[in-house]
């Protein structure tokens, strides 16, 4: 599979670009009541990474810095990409800025989230932290980056969707897409999915706006998520046949250990059987002994 591509992330990312959308996230998320959309300053990492992996959303309010992703996937290693993320919008914002001055260089404070609605199923809430990949783990390390990853999917921070109609509607159309591929074709699924949802006011806007483009990287991000179900099964059909022949192997080793049992008890049977011949033919070469000593003083 060529790419990194995230499942249905460009359309999150979409969703993301318009200042009203990532300011109602950022309202939901951190309790806030920030209205004003043009207080929002966006920014796009287009090449930070390479192979085509690209931060969703990035932008600052009120001198804070939101770094925002969305996957279908679990990824372990997002506090790593959200530094190299960082660390390349850090660049930008102070590029005018002397960092050898000896005054104090500010930045804006950063969190970092993730947000899942992957059809493998995951805690509501998990916590990633950039520590968890080092190769020595230290109490207190030096160097660390931590991110919150919300499952939106039905039935999972609801409290969260509630408060932000971008999310709830965008899972909406999500599941709706995913409903109607179970009765017909991508395509036609699609279109179902985008009429249905303007129809009920959900993304209504947004969908008549770029249908095209949604179409195009649902589509796109459908037919991955499709390769990575697939390799997921390759995968575990090979984890299925190794255990079986593990299990398999198992029996043989059990098998072969009574077998062994078997054999040490008839060896020690055989060893005892020996030792009471041992003791027979000592008696008898002893009886044998006495009687020719008979027969001799006999004939003399």
């Amino acid at each position: 599979m060529s790419g990194n591509r995230e499942y249905k992330s460009d359309v999150f990312s979409m969703l993301m670009e318009y200042p009203e959308n990532a300011l109602s996230v950022y309202n939901a998320l951190n309790g806030s009541d920030y209205r004003d959309p043009s207080k929002v300053k966006m920014f796009k990492l287009e090449h930070s990474i390479q192979l085509s992996i690209r931060n969703d959303a990035s932008f600052i309010v009120d001198s804070y810095l939101s770094l925002y992703e969305h996957q279908s996937s679990s990824n372990p290693n997002m506090p790593l990409r959200f530094l190299f993320y960082v660390t390349d919008l850090f660049k930008d914002i102070v590029k005018n800025r002397d960092l050898f001055s000896p005054n104090l260089v500010r930045i804006p404070t950063p969190s970092f989230v993730v947000f899942y609605n992957g059809i493998m199923k995951r805690p509501a809430v998990e916590n990633l932290k950039l520590s968890n990949v080092f190769e020595h783990p230290v109490d207190f390390p030096d160097l660390e980056l931590k991110c919150k990853v919300y499952n939106i999917n039905p039935g999972n921070n609801e409290e969260l969707t509630d408060k932000c109609s971008v999310l709830e509607e965008y899972t909406v159309f999500v599941e709706r897409v995913r409903a109607y591929n179970t009765q017909y074709p991508l395509d036609e699924a699609l279109d179902r999915a985008i009429d249905s949802c303007i129809a009920d006011h959900i993304l209504k806007d947004f969908l008549r706006e770029r249908r095209g483009e949604v179409k195009r990287a649902m589509t796109l991000d459908y037919t991955f998520e499709r390769r990575l179900q697939l390799a997921r099964e390759e995968n575990q059909e090979i984890i299925d046949k190794l255990t079986e022949e593990k299990d398999q192997l198992a029996e043989e080793k059990d098998q072969l250990a009574e077998e062994k049992d078997q054999l040490t008890e008839e060896k020690n049977q055989l060893a005892v059987e020996n030792q009471q011949l041992a003791e027979e033919n000592e008696r008898l070469s002893a009886e044998l002994a006495r009687f020719k000593e008979t027969l001799g003083q006999h004939d003399s």
